[in-house]
């Protein structure tokens, strides 16, 4: 993610000036051309693609609020691009004096028939408007008679009283565009963050000052207008192994800082950490909590209250908060957050369980701290400056012997310092009131590993038998886990459908509790060879780790985000008996990714009568650039095509 920050003035001069800039410029006007192109040769995928868009935003010289306006010009090229013809305005609300407002909706669809440019307009009767929730009111149109081929133009313009928030500006969308461009003119009494998020970049990033642009209340204040823009801005596709669009989706973002009114009083917005500190010390839905004392001796059992090694204990405590606590599934973090109430009802949001957990800690004579993160599905919390908004989730750090452990009692799966899949954003904030708070990593201190071991015997009727023995680590021992203590009949009728050509019995598992760090398991497994005369073709691979290649894009702009390191290991072992020879086997292999960040090895061998194969590759990395992706790419596509097609030759002698 590019993140560029500026702190800028705030707010406007006539919108005419921008208007005007739009209006003349013969781009936004349809043109033969345009109805024409039946094609983007930049991305032939695309269904649909913006030829232009502009946006302006500046502040009322009368009645001070915020005014932006909005132009649009879309080309259709089929039916899956219709979608594109409807727009969608969420204006907010706070109550009947307070609230956004859209005008001046006009839209107009061009088509091109034999020689003639049909346009068709938006009929002010066919814009609708409802209320979304109690904070949102939705506008919605279609423009008409839209077929393949057509051109659609729109424009509108928003009025808002939020001037906390400066309208922003996204330059990327689900579709390519040719060309974007944002104006803003902000007056020096307004200091904004400025946040430039997504890997795209600027075209155009120029800006002026005009004097006195706004006066009032006897004073004035200059202006700071700029534009930004962007050129050839590929269509935003989500793909696997990524947290969501909006940490990566171009785009500009507005957090209101510090306002100085023209008597010279200054308001500060957005606060510094070491105040957003004192706040949560003080607030009761976090502060208060962790300040709660608690009666070990009826919370705790006196086994575990009798521990006298700190990590032994530590691992006791945290067992017996996910044993009989629950999470409801709520993620509020600074609301109906009470470890009374938890305690009375077994049952609470992220921010009591995890609250409960370091109280207990804490009383057992644990250094124990709370952690605020954002989830994957929630973005990446702003460091340039504190949004709490941001944070929808909290764990515990235990510093234990001087070795810290990131804990979450929300999850009876979990072993002990490990965390949810959904906690893998890269970062969080730990929370220290004594200090400070500061940033600190989140990120798994282990990979997660999978590993087969196959033993297999084939006799003279192309029959082979045999086990197969599997262990998982990490991650992987965490999905599996809850696939087989959930339901284990249903787990082993999976691992039968996955592989119809083999019968599987005898299933039988070594680990014995659900928190467990590690999953093992083994079972038998049968199968016969189809006959193909003296020449026997066997695919040693008989568990697929990858059933496609999950990497399908042209182009990836967003990294790859695997949340966490990993590795795959398969050995295959067949023992022949006289009856047969090896005729080929599968060549050796080596891939690696650049900087020896991952790797894949392929081999196979044979000494005496047994035949072994060794599968390994694994990602060193939980995080790449999208540098690596088509690096990534042929990597994936490797292990597909070893998996499926990594033949041994047998030969039976007669």
């Amino acid at each position: 993610m590019n993140k560029i920050t500026f702190l800028f003035l705030l707010l406007a001069f006539s919108l005419l000036s921008f208007s005007q800039a739009s209006e003349n410029n013969p781009v936004f006007r349809v043109s033969l051309q345009d109805l024409k192109m039946n094609t983007y040769p930049k991305d032939s995928t695309a269904h649909a693609l913006v030829l232009y868009e502009y946006g302006s935003s500046h502040v009322d010289g009368r009645e001070y609020d915020l005014r932006t306006e909005e132009k649009h010009k879309v080309k259709i090229f089929n039916k899956d691009g219709f979608d594109h013809a409807t727009v969608t305005l969420y204006l907010y609300k706070t109550d009947g004096n307070h609230f956004e407002q859209v005008k001046d909706i006009v839209g107009t669809t061009y088509n091109l028939e034999g020689d003639n440019v049909v346009k068709t307009k938006l009929d002010k009767n066919n814009i609708y408007r409802e209320e979304y929730n109690e904070n949102i009111t939705m506008v919605k149109f279609t423009l008409p008679n839209v077929k393949e081929g057509s051109v659609i133009t729109y424009s509108y313009k928003i009025r808002s009283p939020y001037m906390r928030k400066y309208h922003g500006w996204e330059f990327q969308g689900d579709i390519p565009k040719l060309y974007s461009e944002y104006r803003t003119s902000i007056p020096a009494n307004w200091v904004y963050n400025i946040k430039l998020v997504g890997g795209q970049k600027l075209a155009t990033h120029k800006g002026d000052v005009k004097e006195k642009c706004i006066e009032a209340g006897g004073g004035s204040a200059d202006c700071s207008e700029m534009v930004y823009a962007m050129k050839d801005i590929p269509a935003f596709i989500e793909e696997d192994y990524m947290t969501t669009r909006k940490n990566y989706l171009a785009r500009l973002e507005y957090e209101l800082e510090t306002f100085k009114s023209m008597d010279g009083r200054v308001h500060h917005y957005t606060k510094t950490w070491e105040d957003v500190d004192k706040e949560i010390k003080k607030e009761k839905d976090i502060g208060k909590q962790l300040k709660k004392t608690l009666d070990i001796e009826e919370l705790l059992p006196e086994d575990i209250r009798n521990l006298k090694a700190p990590l032994e204990k530590a691992k006791a405590i945290y067992k017996h908060v996910q044993k009989y606590y629950t999470w409801n599934g709520d993620f509020k973090i600074f609301k109906d957050v009470s470890v009374k109430d938890l305690i009375k009802n077994k049952s609470g949001n992220v921010s009591s369980v995890n609250i409960l957990l370091n109280n207990l800690l804490r009383e057992s004579g644990i250094k124990s701290r709370p952690v605020l993160l954002s989830t994957r599905a929630n973005g990446f919390a702003t460091k340039l400056y504190p949004v709490i908004t941001d944070f929808n989730y909290l764990i515990v750090q235990a510093t234990i012997n001087e070795k810290t452990y990131l804990l979450d009692a929300t999850d009876n799966y979990l072993s002990f310092g490990e965390l949810p899949f959904r906690c893998l954003n890269q970062y969080g904030r730990l929370l220290d009131f004594d200090i400070g708070s500061k940033w600190i990593d989140i990120a798994p201190k282990k990979p997660s590993n999978t590993f087969y071991k196959a033993d297999l015997n084939i006799d003279a009727n192309q029959n082979i038998t045999g086990s197969i023995m599997a262990k998982f680590s990490g991650y992987h021992a965490l999905s599996t886990k809850k696939r087989y203590f959930s339901n284990k009949q249903t787990y082993i009728e999976k691992l039968q459908n996955d592989a119809p050509f083999i019968e599987i019995s005898d299933h039988e598992s070594q680990s014995k509790d659900k928190n467990d760090p590690t999953f093992s398991e083994k079972y038998n497994v049968e199968y016969n060879l189809d006959p193909t005369g003296e020449t026997i073709y066997l695919n040693p691979i008989l568990t697929k780790f990858f059933s496609s290649n999950p990497f399908k894009l042209q182009e990836r702009t967003y990294p790859i985000d695997f949340g966490y390191k990993d590795t795959y290991f398969y050995m295959f072992s067949l023992k022949l008996d006289e009856n047969y020879s090896v005729a080929e086997l599968p060549k050796d292999y080596i891939l690696r990714l650049p900087n020896n960040t991952g790797q894949l090895s392929f081999s196979s061998k044979q000494i005496g009568d047994n035949v072994t194969v060794m599968l390994k590759f694994s990602f060193k990395e939980a995080f790449y650039a999208p540098e690596y992706y088509p690096y990534l790419k042929e990597f994936m596509a490797k292990i597909i095509d070893k998996q499926n097609n990594s033949l041994i030759l047998l030969k039976t002698n007669s």
